[in-house]
């Protein structure tokens, strides 16, 4: 068992497997912040599981120095809600891709969240399939080209922040890769967090979607080009920190500090904890050349699934007569075969 006087640092929960993704791939920095996160928090690696599914995100289990278990291609979060469920007191961590929890995962992704299994689902979106060679994904822009959309993709991808809010979840945060700092900082909120929480992780494939991000995550203009929220505080963002959003009717508008009258007191304020979705909903959708929402954007309080199959367990514990097996095998009808 580690203790604060064995403080430990993010180089402990690194195994000794040398990563194998490619060179500027953006799994290594969620790696090192995910990790850090981790030491941040102190998490005792004994009781820390990471579950992954298929896809270059989900050799992330083989580089961790905690629990790990690399499952099948779009069943991490069947395999996580059932380690969780079995053992409600250990971290559980998942690890999953665009391709592995939109498409063949969907089913089981939406289901997690919407049972609010306490799981911190790590959702890396780069838009591609990598793994399998740069087939478009649930979440490729419409018209995107690819080997299996030489003319372009005619589908609509999903929003997974509205997936998840679709699916009734409670948490929901977003960063980039580039972004250390945001992704720490985020990281931590979701381990925290008692529920299903998911993070939406921008993240760039330098083989087949390379510079997919580069709109919004480039240094020259990230700044005005995401917005970082912070619960109860005005939505402000740009390089100069003089644009912010304000609610015209029922639409989310960008207007400029000092112009037409606007003050800060005119902005809207982020409330990450409001029941009533629709304004995550919004933020969630925001794309350029709207800024695009990075940070926590929902955190709710709901009851938690295995917190609620341990209080029903007990409960019938407590009015049945049926204590063994034994007892069990000679309920009802019996019949002794000679």
């Amino acid at each position: 068992m580690e203790t604060v006087e064995n403080k430990l640092t993010y180089l402990d929960y690194k195994s000794k497997q040398n990563p194998r993704w490619c060179p500027g791939c953006g799994d290594h920095a969620v790696l090192n912040t995910v990790q850090k996160a981790m030491a941040e928090l102190e998490l005792e690696r004994d009781n820390t599981a990471v579950i992954s599914g298929i896809g270059c995100s989900s050799r992330f289990t083989y580089y961790m120095n905690t629990y790990g278990f690399h499952t099948i291609h779009g069943r991490a979060s069947a395999v996580a809600s059932g380690v969780k469920v079995a053992n409600p007191r250990l971290n559980v961590w998942q690890i999953t891709g665009d391709g592995d929890a939109l498409a063949i995962g969907g089913n089981h992704f939406i289901h997690a969240v919407r049972r609010n299994v306490d799981l911190n689902i790590i959702l890396f979106n780069n838009q591609i399939y990598g793994l399998t060679k740069g087939q478009y994904s649930p979440t490729s822009k419409i018209g995107f080209v690819s080997k299996t959309s030489p003319y372009g993709t005619v589908e609509h991808p999903f929003r997974p922040g509205e997936l998840t809010i679709g699916a009734r979840g409670t948490f929901f945060a977003r960063t980039i890769d580039k972004e250390l700092k945001i992704s720490v900082d985020v990281f931590k909120e979701a381990s925290q967090h008692h529920g299903t929480s998911i993070v939406e992780v921008l993240q760039n494939c330098v083989i087949y979607n390379d510079k997919v991000y580069d709109e919004i995550a480039d240094k020259n203009s990230k700044d005005d080009r995401t917005i970082l929220l912070e619960h109860g505080k005005p939505m402000i963002f740009g390089k100069e920190k003089n644009k912010g959003i304000i609610l015209n009717g029922i639409n989310l508008e960008i207007v400029t500090i000092g112009e037409n009258g606007i003050t800060e007191k005119d902005l809207l304020i982020h409330d990450e904890t409001t029941q009533e979705p629709s304004m995550h909903l919004k933020l969630i959708g925001m794309e350029y050349p709207f800024p695009v929402a990075l940070g926590v954007i929902r955190k709710v309080i709901e009851p938690v699934y295995e917190d609620l199959v341990e209080t029903q367990i007990e409960g019938i514990k407590e009015r049945t007569n049926i204590k063994t097996f034994l007892e069990l095998s000679k309920v009802g009808d019996t019949w002794e075969v000679k």
